[in-house]
């Protein structure tokens, strides 16, 4: 089992900053897994937002934020982050992490993020104001 534990969270301004981080615990050999955030208010869709592949470190973004947010994991890949700058209103959400065997694949003009990940964090409330 894997145990992942969002946390960063808070009230910013528009044009503000936030890191999030996602914290795992559990015996899950971590591989080639891809660990993705995700963000959702209520009444809407679920949205991928960044994902990266611990293993080889490859990233992915949706096209609304990407420029804004990077994803990355510190060395000892224990916990990835999302650092979030330039932060609009329409950013304000629950964000999720959450982590899987697989990623997504480019689609169009953008990337489609997987629909089968496996194991979720409880969120954390990103809210902009401007």
């Amino acid at each position: 089992q894997l145990q992942l534990m969002e946390s960063g969270g808070d009230s910013v301004q528009a044009g503000g900053s936030l890191r999030l981080s996602c914290a795992h615990s559990g015996n899950v050999d971590w591989g080639n897994i891809c660990v993705a955030w995700f963000r959702q208010n209520p009444g809407k869709n679920r949205e991928g937002i960044a994902a990266i592949y611990r293993g080889g470190g490859s990233t992915y973004y949706s096209n609304s934020v990407k420029g804004r947010f990077t994803i990355s994991q510190d060395n000892a890949k224990i916990t990835v982050f999302l650092q979030m700058n330039n932060l609009e209103r329409e950013d304000t959400a629950m964000y999720y992490c959450a982590a899987g065997p697989f990623c997504g694949s480019y689609c169009g003009d953008g990337y489609c993020f997987a629909s089968n990940f496996e194991y979720w964090g409880r969120g954390t409330q990103v809210s902009v104001s401007s």
